[in-house]
């Protein structure tokens, strides 16, 4: 994945030792990028990442696939990276999504209550059939979904089964592939 100049002309001119960005274009998705990041993402270096990611979408990508499964670790302030690119590309049409996020990394976007914001999805297949049908999820799945807090009551969005931590009171809430909710 050494071509990203050849995706986008310059892209690669600018580095970062703490954050590696390749480029794959998605064949089948308008308007589509993979991204794939390797590293971690905090206060430091999200500067970089932002400018990285505004040329892509300055060259017409708007359905951006971030896939996270060498991304080690994401601070609040890379998670409003995340959220600027959401609030650029949505009022053209295009979404974000996160791909093979890891446990750790997907806990912090669940703490602060980022996760209900980001479609997050666990292949590229699953993505790339996300944006065929109009960005919508296909399927009978009761996901995204939204429950109720067994401990505090707040009202929480979850995008898929598995063990999530409420924002509100931090207690530890399992989801089933039905729906259905258990401290957990």
């Amino acid at each position: 994945m050494d071509n990203n100049n050849g995706i986008i002309p310059g892209f690669d001119n600018d580095k970062d030792d703490s954050l590696t960005i390749s480029l794959r274009k998605a064949e089948g998705v308008p308007h589509g990028m993979f991204i794939y990041l390797s590293g971690y993402i905090d206060t430091y270096n999200s500067s970089f990442f932002q400018k990285q990611i505004q040329k892509v979408m300055d060259a017409g990508f708007i359905n951006l696939i971030f896939n996270c499964s060498s991304l080690n670790y994401v601070s609040s302030t890379g998670i409003g990276s995340f959220t600027v690119f959401l609030k650029v590309v949505k009022p053209k049409g295009g979404d974000v999504i996160l791909l093979e996020i890891q446990p750790k990394v997907y806990e912090v976007f669940q703490l602060l209550g980022f996760s209900q914001f980001f479609n997050i999805k666990s292949t590229a297949d699953e993505a790339i059939a996300y944006f065929n049908n109009g960005g919508t999820d296909s399927g009978s799945s009761v996901f995204p979904l939204v429950i109720s807090c067994l401990v505090c009551n707040k009202k929480l969005r979850a995008t898929k089964s598995g063990r999530f931590r409420c924002s509100g009171c931090r207690s530890i809430l399992a989801i089933n592939e039905m729906g259905e909710v258990s401290l957990g």
